[in-house]
């Protein structure tokens, strides 16, 4: 059994992590510092070390240092809320395996860890060499379609100013990548981007996570935090799904781009601070204006521009571009070469609805490039389950034999995971996003 520590000075996400690795079969220690997190080191070995980039008691880099020259068998892979590009280009320059910005999904998680402990520790000199940040172009693919250009177009315009800048668009669409975008081609673009997931802040943590705290100032607070702000100076913060943040908070917001100062929480002097902000939300904020849970004084403050991101079904022209994109991030992680889409997979993709946008397709080419040989087109079969169903259902005069395909690859997918489950037929309609009524109806449809 291999053997994971996690160092977090998060409780929670030690906690969830820890009893998600357990299940997944792997033996899990937790530490709440780098302190901790040593002396538990000098007791144990450990496979992979999955661990925090901003502890209190030390930064990431030491703690990278250290484990290279004290435990160098030890796989590190870091995680952080706090997505800028540069950070992680330096982790793995030393020899870090990878960095995942949060939120955390389960199955990157775990696909991530099963991948590096598949592989010898990377060889840092190696790495050094092939790595380096992605520019702007190579993070958006901006496509040919109508849709597309008007929103660069828009994005031309903006991103040289210092506007505020407020992103709508459906889950998927791309949204931070937008914001990555606006900030490389910017007079900022030298400085950091942080993102911040505000979806996921509690309405106790969001104000230290975006401010900061002094130790002490309540309970819980073990050191000083930086804030979001404070790290952005001078450069850009991203905050994503805004809507979700308290009344309260939103107001300590506004007062901060009001006054361009942040105080940390238990502090009484306020730090001038210089920082673009681009926000972003699946919502209408002014219909939450209306509704009065979104201040009407922070949306004018944010709402100096307004880019809305189409849906994926409103740029399919963009569709060989994208694929073609994703299938080179694929190739480059699994290091073999995949021709392309096979002309029934072309006809499914413009057949399905994406309601996941084109975060939903990358992960379908990332997942069929898994599962296709080396020199290869992807075929039905490596699609999943929810592309092939949804054809099958909104395609009845489609010609028998495709439809006999895509029975074949219903077949294929739901055997790999019943064999997966030990046949265990709840947990394996769980894994496929299906009720335990569909799957029985499943089964008996490809005679299992």
């Amino acid at each position: 059994m291999k053997k994971i520590l996690i160092i977090d000075d998060d409780i929670s996400i030690c906690k969830i992590l820890s009893k998600f690795l357990q299940k997944s079969g792997y033996e899990v220690a937790t530490a709440l510092s780098g302190k901790q997190a040593f002396q538990i080191l000098k007791k144990d070995v450990f496979d992979l070390i999955l661990c925090d980039y901003n502890l209190g008691d030390i930064k990431g880099l030491e703690v990278l240092s250290k484990i290279n020259q004290l435990y160098p068998q030890s796989i590190v892979i870091f995680i952080s809320g706090y997505g800028n590009i540069q950070t992680a280009v330096d982790l793995v320059k030393e020899g870090a395996y990878h960095f995942l910005t949060k939120p955390l999904y389960p199955d990157i998680i775990l696909a991530t860890i099963e991948e590096a402990l598949s592989q010898k520790k990377p060889n840092k000199d190696k790495i050094a060499a092939k790595v380096k940040a992605p520019s702007s172009e190579q993070r958006y693919v901006k496509g040919c379609s109508a849709a597309s250009k008007r929103l660069f177009e828009h994005v031309a315009l903006v991103a040289p100013t210092d506007y505020s800048v407020i992103i709508h668009g459906e889950t998927g669409t791309g949204k931070e990548a937008l914001a990555r975008l606006l900030h490389d081609q910017s007079h900022r673009k030298d400085r950091n981007f942080i993102a911040i997931d505000c979806g996921s802040l509690s309405k106790e943590l969001a104000a230290s996570e975006l401010f900061g705290h002094l130790k002490g100032a309540f309970t819980g607070a073990m050191q000083d935090k930086k804030g979001a702000f404070e790290m952005a100076d001078g450069g850009t913060i991203f905050l994503d799904e805004i809507g979700n943040l308290s009344y309260e908070v939103q107001m300590y917001l506004l007062r901060t781009l009001q006054e361009k100062s942040v105080r940390c929480i238990g502090e009484v002097k306020e730090k001038e601070v210089d920082v673009r902000v681009i926000t972003a939300s699946n919502e209408d904020l002014y219909e939450k204006v209306r509704q009065k849970t979104f201040r009407e004084d922070l949306y004018h403050r944010l709402n100096e521009f307004k880019l809305e991101v189409p849906r994926l079904t409103e740029r399919m022209e963009d569709m060989p571009q994208l694929v073609a994109y994703f299938i080179r991030q694929a190739e480059s992680q699994l290091d073999k070469h995949i021709i392309g889409l096979s002309p029934a997979v072309k006809k499914l993709f413009h057949q399905y609805s994406w309601p996941g946008n084109i975060r939903e397709l990358q992960n379908v080419i990332k997942r069929a490039c898994l599962l296709s040989k080396d020199g290869a087109e992807i075929e039905i079969d490596s699609l999943p389950l929810e592309i092939t169903s949804f054809s099958e259902t909104s395609s009845a005069s489609q010609p028998a034999e495709l439809k006999n395909v895509i029975l074949e690859a219903q077949k294929n997918e739901i055997l790999r995971v019943l064999e997966k489950v030990n046949y265990n037929k709840t947990k394996a309609a769980s894994i496929l996003k299906i009720d335990r009524k569909t799957l029985y109806n499943k089964l008996k449809e490809i005679d299992l």
